[in-house]
Parts: structure tokens; sequence; C-alpha cells
């Protein structure tokens, strides 16, 4: 399967049957209140409670850029806590996203994502706050979960 499906709609509420990942770009600096995150937190509680946990407590754990979190939210239901963002402003011209980051990352929901047999869901994750490029993104989304047979589904918001 080496093919995204392209769908309009709210990457809160996937359009796929069974169990699903819906994942999303975190900073590295434990900020959690603009874009996507808003949108997740208006539904569900867990994944603002988790990140703001695993930041506080990094010194004791995997907090890092290329690290994920899964945070199970309904039954069949699972968001991925994806820290590929480096502050959150651009540094010298650079954007925060942070490209190998967000392939650790999505190498790791892959892995959960077999696990589950689930499939993957997502806004445009790094081309908001993050300031990346949909050219630089869609070809990790196709090696990390596509050519690994995940269905993994891209939301442009209505």
């Amino acid at each position: 399967m080496e093919n995204i499906k392209y769908v309009k709609g709210d990457a809160t509420a996937p359009q796929a049957s069974g169990k699903n990942i819906i994942v999303h770009i975190c900073n590295d600096l434990g900020g959690w209140g603009k874009g996507f995150v808003l949108a997740i937190s208006k539904k569900w509680s867990e994944p603002e409670q988790a990140y703001r946990e695993w930041y506080k407590y990094r010194e004791e754990n995997d907090f890092a850029l290329g690290s994920t979190q899964m945070v199970r939210v309904e039954d069949n239901l699972y968001v991925g806590n994806m820290v590929a963002q480096e502050g959150l402003k651009r540094v010298d011209n650079i954007p925060p996203i942070r490209y190998e980051a967000v392939r650790t990352c999505l190498s790791t929901i892959a892995i959960e994502a077999k696990k589950l047999d689930a499939s993957v869901h997502m806004p445009r994750i790094g081309c908001g706050l993050a300031g990346g490029k949909w050219k630089e993104i869609e070809p990790i989304l196709l090696e990390t979960l596509s050519s690994h047979n995940i269905e993994v589904y891209v939301y442009d918001f209505e």
C-alpha cells in the first residue's frame, strides 16, 4: 500500500473502522496550547495531561526530539504525541520542525500500528506552527508507514 488517502474532514474523527491512531507534532519545550492540539484537547483531556507529565518528568524518561508517546483515548482510538519540533519559533530562518525527528517518531508509530492492526490519521503534520513543508513530510509518511502496508489518512479541514 504505497499511497496516502487524502480526505476532507476533522482528523480527530477518523474515517476508518477498526483501531485508529491520530498523530500530531509536539514541541520539545512542554508547550501545548496552539494549533491542532486545541482540537485534540477539546475532545479528550488525556493526551495533554500525558504530554505535560511526560515533559515534567523528562529527566526520568525518554522525552526528547524523536520520542513518541501513545495515549489511549477510547476503546479503539489512540493519540500519538510525537516530539518533532525544536522550540516554537524560527531560528536563523530555520523552522522548528525537525524532519529526522518526524521520521523517528513515525517509525515508532509504524511499530505501534502494526501491533494494534491500526490505521494512522493526521492533519498535514509539521506544516502549521512547526513551519515544515508537505513535500518533505509526505515522503517520510510513504517511507515509514505506507511502505509497511499501514493505512494512512491525511485530513484537510473543511
